[in-house]
């Protein structure tokens, strides 16, 4: 099955972090496709992904630049996987109905933001239903903790 990780934002926003992981993913030699809420969402984390560093420039594509399948990192609010992606990174409570595609997901959500927090506790439950391996990623003063349930 495929692996799940849920990471619980308090600390950083999604604007922050995500960046980080695409880099670290495409270091490690993955794609990945990144699922947001609404096609604007995806235009806006695209030229996000443009900016956030003038010291970087992180590969990424979206249904406007087209050429999917060569893109290492395609943005959308589809729940597609034109790049042959091995990560997919959930954010703004997108869900997919494709996780068995993908060698991991990640699902991103705010953990400032209450009805963010239940949707995430909802799809938590569908995905260990479903019988993926999970885990439980919560922000702390040095980074990322492990804080995923035992039993």
């Amino acid at each position: 099955m495929t692996e799940i990780r849920f990471y619980h934002l308090t600390r950083k926003t999604l604007e922050q972090v995500l960046p980080e992981m695409l880099e670290m993913t495409l270091q490690r030699g993955h794609k990945a496709v990144v699922m947001c809420g609404s096609p604007e969402r995806a235009e806006a984390l695209t030229q996000h992904l443009w900016t956030y560093n003038p010291n970087n420039f992180l590969p990424h594509g979206n249904a406007k630049d087209g050429n999917a399948d060569m893109q290492p990192v395609w943005l959308t609010a589809e729940d597609e996987r034109p790049n042959e992606a091995g990560f997919l990174f959930l954010t703004d409570g997108a869900e997919t109905g494709k996780a068995a595609a993908f060698e991991r997901v990640c699902d991103i959500f705010d953990g400032n933001d209450e009805t963010a927090l239940a949707a995430a506790r909802r799809r938590w439950a569908a995905a260990k239903a479903g019988g993926h391996t999970l885990s439980y990623w919560q922000q702390n003063d040095k980074g990322w903790a492990d804080a995923t349930p035992q039993g």
